[in-house]
């Protein structure tokens, strides 16, 4: 900021500066001071600078997620540069054509972006043209974007709409405009919710904005099973979709049925976009119309038509071992006919032979897990803690019934052998001692769905003793906001070969 500040000095009265690409035209930089200082004179004399009269900047209004304006700090505050020479362009040397739009502005304050410092120092045409037509790459400019970055390099402040950050970004991205840029990510960090997550990662990812990209993509792990929005999962693309589906991270409310349920809804809304109707009825609507599907296609999978080849990617990531373990979820995956019986036959062999080893070698659980393999291979359960009192759950499908009970109580997490009234339980519930490899998360949401609190395992193996209760996470004196979610990845029967050694 010392040149931009020396520049600012200069037009006050000040020595000239050399400004590169500025035309070394004195004529031009003596007629933006003389503007400078008749409106200066105008302002002290009238008592009010003219930004106090008040050029209303356009901005959008109602949106949900809309928030207090942001402003970026950096030219003159008195308002008179940019009314002057920006608004009504007095002293211009150069015209800027876009959009249907005529801008008279001045080299010597284009020359701050870095797209018009190279064009007019280079050996471009441009550097000795008096009229710049401008063309437009990116469909995400408009008239609107492209006057409020250019007006930014005139005025102290710009105000930026969360509704309008990602057109000003695209803008900024153009003129390479760095401090506009940093203040578009501070605006969407600041901004991420249901309504802004999906722009926000899309515009992040084509503008350079990776802090942003993760901090969306975390957004989507924490609330894509937790927040109950048809827009949302419209505005998820098949790429954004595989990537969540793929994590160990994704919050996971109850088990892994809940993802193959949630994707289903996701693919009807992908197919129907035009659905509109109550959150309690769109799994019915879509169950009506993939029941359709089956009897107009005699039964072929829907994943194997033209229309499902496309949800391949995103179903192939599903933990089916996990599904098929429970006999009712089992029974609503061959009823729904989504999934190819050439992807299930081997996870139902796969299974079998897993109770097969655990009943018939006395198994105790896995030994040495690899981060890679647990990632991958681990049941995704979760569960929500409304309130600050004692409560337990189990998991159903939990596999083979194992008998583990999940407690909260005086801010502590504990697991908890108990085989007593198992309805489901087997054999491999009545060992002595089982061994367990889990990682534990337990996180805290705000309205918007930004993380307030959050508190991770690392992954570990547990070995459990026949009603034995163990503690695995305590929440102490920590600042801790409910409803709290408890997810938890395990792996308690390894895959032969896969993670012991």
């Amino acid at each position: 900021m010392g040149a931009l500040s020396s520049r600012m000095l200069w037009l006050r009265g000040g020595h000239a500066p050399e400004q590169p690409g500025a035309g070394g035209e004195e004529e031009e930089e003596v007629a933006a001071m003389a503007v400078v200082d008749e409106v200066e004179e105008d302002s002290e004399e009238g008592g009010s600078s003219p930004s106090q009269g008040g050029v209303k900047r356009k901005a959008d209004s109602g949106e949900p997620h809309e928030q207090e304006p942001h402003r970026k700090h950096t030219k003159d505050s008195s308002g008179s540069v940019y009314e002057a020479l920006f608004l009504r362009g007095e002293g211009s040397d150069v015209q800027i054509r876009a959009l249907g739009e005529v801008w008279n502005l001045h080299r010597v304050y284009l020359c701050q972006s870095g797209y018009f410092a190279s064009m007019f120092s280079g050996a471009w045409r441009e550097a000795t043209m008096n009229t710049i037509e401008l063309q437009m790459p990116d469909e995400n400019i408009d008239r609107e974007a492209l006057h409020e970055a250019l007006g930014s390099l005139y005025e102290d402040s710009v105000l930026i709409q969360p509704s309008r950050v990602v057109p000003i970004l695209a803008t900024a991205s153009m003129l390479q405009l760095d401090e506009l840029i940093q203040q578009c990510g501070e605006i969407m960090e600041e901004t991420i919710s249901v309504h802004t997550v999906c722009s926000y990662y899309y515009s992040a990812g084509s503008y350079g904005l990776p802090n942003i990209r993760t901090m969306c993509f975390q957004w989507l792990l924490d609330n894509l099973m937790t927040h109950h929005s048809e827009e949302l999962m419209r505005e998820i693309n098949l790429d954004i979709m595989e990537e969540l589906i793929v994590s160990s991270e994704l919050l996971v409310l109850e088990v892994e049925m809940d993802v193959y349920t949630m994707l289903k809804k996701w693919m009807y809304l992908q197919l129907q976009p035009t659905w509109r109707g109550p959150h309690r009825a769109l799994l019915s609507d879509a169950n009506l119309w993939f029941a359709r599907c089956k009897r107009e296609l005699d039964g072929t999978p829907f994943l194997e038509t033209p229309q499902g080849r496309a949800f391949v990617p995103v179903f192939q990531h599903l933990r089916l071992a996990y599904i098929v373990c429970d006999l009712p979820s089992a029974r609503i995956i061959d009823q729904d006919a989504l999934i190819p019986a050439t992807w299930l036959t081997p996870v139902y062999k796969e299974q079998w032979l897993a109770l097969l080893q655990a009943e018939q070698t006395r198994e105790l659980g896995p030994i040495a897990v690899h981060v890679s393999n647990f990632q991958g291979n681990t049941m995704r359960c979760g569960h929500q803690v409304h309130r600050e009192e004692p409560c337990s759950w189990r998991w159903a499908g939990f596999n083979f019934g194992w008998d583990l009970v999940v407690c909260y109580a005086s801010r502590r997490v504990t697991f908890r052998r108990s085989a007593l009234n198992n309805s489901h339980g087997l054999g491999v519930s009545l060992l002595w001692q089982r061994k367990i490899a889990f990682r534990l998360c337990l996180v805290s949401l705000d309205r918007a769905g930004r993380t307030v609190f959050r508190k991770d395992t690392e992954y570990q193996v547990l070995s459990l003793g026949k009603d034995e209760e163990l503690e695995v996470a305590n929440l102490g004196n920590q600042d801790v906001v409910f409803p709290i979610y408890v997810a938890c990845n395990f792996l308690y029967l390894p895959r032969e070969g896969s993670s012991q050694e």
